[in-house]
């Protein structure tokens, strides 16, 4: 008999789809970035990221880390837990970390396959010991070679979860499946997902949680039980990442605008917040705030409260002012 396509499947019960929430996780990217890192050909997208942050970690032991996130193939789960909240910061995942179960750990890290026995079998002889390196060791990597970079790929992942939840408010969970990635597939009371093992659920109530990544494209990541179900996929404009500064204005719109302006409105081909294209931008959050409102005034672009952020989006005619030949 053929193996089914979509080997790992969610059943939605009818108000199943309402507990559909999206979430950053700064930690996932930060383990999912191990493989660039050590891989960078088979990740070019992350090639300047990769030259930029290297020669930093000399004398920094990514060993262990290494061993429990090969290459290729599962990566222990603890390390990479799913968000509580829409927007959890580095310390609360990081803690989250520190206090998984060592049984579990030790559970996880006997799964890995291709790492170094000798790496895995010293974890799981000592996991309370093994859990408090990997977190120590997560957290210098974090300090070293990531948290600088964490604005910028924040800004990517907002402007995606964005856009998504458009989707989802306007055509709900079928629009919003029809192309998050080739192997998801909404199948009308259920969610397959084309992965390498088997697994079929209920959602009983836990909603799912969908999170954007950078690091883990071009593929898809899930988390099933003991953990609240995740789905991880790949973000949109992920190679844009690397870019300097956002896209230049058209010069008769510079003209027109004011050069800043103009590339204010043109960063906008996404909704944005202030905090967003300010560090796209390299300005102030005070001296974009004051930029939209001149925009505002002018009708070329809008402002809607999403939670506790205010985002900003072009108007048709902000559209047709940037997208003008």
């Amino acid at each position: 008999m053929p193996k089914k396509p979509y080997r790992v499947e969610w059943i939605f019960a009818p108000d199943d789809v309402a507990r559909i929430r999206f979430a950053f996780s700064p930690i996932w990217e930060l383990v999912a970035s191990l493989r660039p890192l050590r891989d960078p050909a088979r990740h070019s997208l992350h090639l300047p990221w990769a030259r930029a942050v290297r020669s930093r970690l000399d004398g920094l032991d990514l060993s262990e880390l290494f061993a429990l996130v090969p290459l290729r193939g599962y990566l222990v789960d603890f390390v990479t837990p799913t968000p509580e909240t829409p927007m959890p910061d580095f310390a609360a995942d990081l803690d989250r970390v520190r206090r998984t179960p060592p049984e579990r750990a030790a559970a996880e890290a006997g799964r890995v396959a291709g790492s170094d026995p000798r790496v895995i079998d010293r974890f799981v002889a000592d996991p309370v010991a093994g859990v408090a390196r990997v977190a120590d060791a997560l957290e210098r990597y974090w300090e070293t070679a990531f948290a600088e970079f964490w604005p910028r790929i924040y800004g990517l992942l907002e402007a995606d979860v964005l856009r998504r939840s458009r989707q989802l408010a306007v055509g709900g969970a079928r629009e919003l499946f029809a192309d998050l990635h080739p192997g998801v597939r909404w199948l009308g009371d259920r969610l397959g997902v084309a992965r390498p093992w088997d697994y079929s659920g209920s959602l009983d109530g836990d909603g799912l949680v969908l999170v954007p990544t950078a690091f883990y494209w071009p593929d898809t990541a899930v988390m099933v039980e003991p953990y609240q179900p995740m789905l991880v996929y790949p973000a949109t404009g992920v190679g844009t990442l690397w870019t300097s500064g956002p896209p230049p204005a058209p010069g008769a719109l510079a003209a027109l605008l004011g050069r800043t302006r103009a590339q204010i409105l043109t960063a906008l081909a996404d909704p944005a917040t202030t905090s967003v294209l300010a560090r796209r931008m390299t300005l102030t959050p005070g001296a974009v705030s004051q930029h939209l409102a001149v925009l505002a005034d002018a009708g070329l672009v809008a402002r809607r409260r999403l939670g506790r952020e205010v985002v900003y989006r072009r108007t048709p005619m902000g559209d047709s002012l940037a997208c003008a030949p």
